[in-house]
């Protein structure tokens, strides 16, 4: 029996953000997400020239104790490619990029990863992720320093420990071998979506749907009707029996989305430093051709507003089984957020659909917010999300204990004469050497 796969790539720039640094690659053998960082200046770059340097692997003749080794050679190639566009271009110095690989070789998938972009495995309707986050946060957690809750909010929570940079310095990817079974659903993302939808969502989603197609076009509607203030990007893929009979039949077509599909793709035909540009009218001709690029990204750019409407048709008219399930999902959710100037505990999510607000205030905590440090009150911007009303009550609960410590009680001043007795005078109290230090610490063993 020789599996296949089955797959969908996405990528959307998000709410928030700009331009899009992350990249993705799905072919017949190999499935890849990076999400590139480095600011405006590289971060498109990196994840753009991490999929150039990966995309050669798709192709059938490795062996199963080669497709392991040729992975891990080429992730390390890629890091010296982004090595060395930086040596060529000082502009582009602190890029990066994480990585999230699989290569099939037969019926089995060699894995890298290094970052925080997720690989995510539904194997007999149990999802379980599969790589472990390289972050600061992480590192908390496994050391037992906070939980898996506190990892949630922690202001540090996207700080990567260990990425593919530009920096001379050999960070080894985690390498792994996974066994293929037919009906085995993968999920490779960047955190634009794992950090905004729930792992329960994302089993539900990837458990429900029938095709990667339609389970990638809705996590990436959730993830933005989540509020990401990521870039967003997904791939899914099904292993699949060609063989069995009303199998449906595993995709042959090379997907490329992302930076690397976008305006980055110039970069990976980049002339070497010696090499002069073309000119004449090719070069003409490739200028053009840019100048219409950069027309098209700046239009889409411009057009964003086209995604709250989007959302305002998903979550209202209710398109299909998608639109409804989206709605109900985010009556499910609630946050700690403020209202009335108070702390307050939401249901629903923090954005809104046209007009329609998709949350409400429904428990205050009668803790005011101008109490708190302002450090404390800008985290309620919606980000503390919570699965319930009581989750989240007692992180409004918990903020708040954080926030405001408790006030140190002032003894109570010791016993005095009773007031009908008429009080010594000071000096004379002062003077007297039996009312001294010593003679208090008597009476006080006494």
């Amino acid at each position: 029996m020789t599996l296949a796969l089955r797959y969908a790539a996405r990528s959307d720039v998000g709410l928030v953000r700009q331009n899009n640094q992350d990249s993705a690659y799905a072919g017949p053998n190999l499935l890849v997400v990076a999400d590139g960082m480095g600011g405006h200046a590289g971060g498109d770059i990196a994840s753009s020239l991490a999929i150039a340097a990966l995309a050669p692997l798709d192709r059938s003749e490795h062996g199963p104790q080669e497709a392991l080794a040729d992975l891990e050679r080429t992730v390390e190639q890629a890091r010296q490619d982004l090595v060395h566009a930086s040596e060529v271009d000082p502009d582009l110095a602190g890029m990066g990029t994480t990585v999230t690989a699989l290569l099939r070789s037969g019926n089995t998938l060699a894995m890298a990863h290094l970052g925080d972009s997720r690989a995510y495995l539904l194997r007999d309707g149990v999802l379980n992720q599969v790589t472990v986050d390289h972050t600061f946060v992480q590192h908390l957690v496994d050391t037992g320093r906070i939980s898996p809750d506190e990892a949630e909010t922690h202001p540090q929570r996207n700080v990567v420990m260990r990425v593919l940079g530009d920096f001379d310095v050999d960070l080894t990817p985690d390498m792994s071998v996974r066994e293929a079974h037919p009906g085995d659903r993968w999920l490779l993302c960047s955190d634009g979506l794992s950090g905004f939808v729930p792992v329960e969502q994302l089993a539900e989603v990837l458990t429900e749907c029938e095709s990667p197609e339609e389970a990638a076009d809705l996590l990436l509607t959730l993830a933005m009707t989540a509020g990401s203030t990521d870039n967003i990007t997904v791939v899914v893929a099904d292993v699949v029996d060609p063989d069995e009979v009303g199998t449906t039949a595993p995709t042959t077509s090379t997907q490329v989305v992302g930076a690397a599909a976008g305006e980055m793709s110039p970069e990976l035909a980049r002339p070497a430093p010696d090499a002069p540009a073309g000119s004449g009218e090719a070069g003409d001709e490739d200028d053009e051709d840019d100048e219409e690029q950069d027309e098209d990204d700046a239009g889409r750019r411009r057009k964003r507003p086209w995604v709250g409407v989007l959302v305002t048709l998903v979550v209202l008219a209710g398109l299909g089984y998608g639109g409804w399930w989206v709605y109900g999902w985010t009556q499910e959710q609630y946050y700690v957020g403020v209202a009335d100037g108070q702390v307050a505990v939401y249901q629903g999510i923090p954005q809104s659909a046209g007009p329609f607000e998709l949350s409400q205030p429904v428990e205050l905590t009668g803790t005011s917010v101008d109490e708190l440090p302002a450090y404390w009150s800008e985290r309620l911007d919606g980000t503390i999300r919570a699965s319930s009303q009581a989750d989240a009550r007692e992180r409004a609960d918990r903020l708040i204990d954080e926030a405001l410590p408790s006030p140190t009680l002032t003894p109570e001043p010791s016993a005095t004469a009773s007031p009908s007795a008429t009080p010594s005078p000071s000096p004379a109290t002062d003077s007297d050497p039996e009312a001294g230090p010593d003679s208090a610490d008597e009476e006080a063993e006494a």
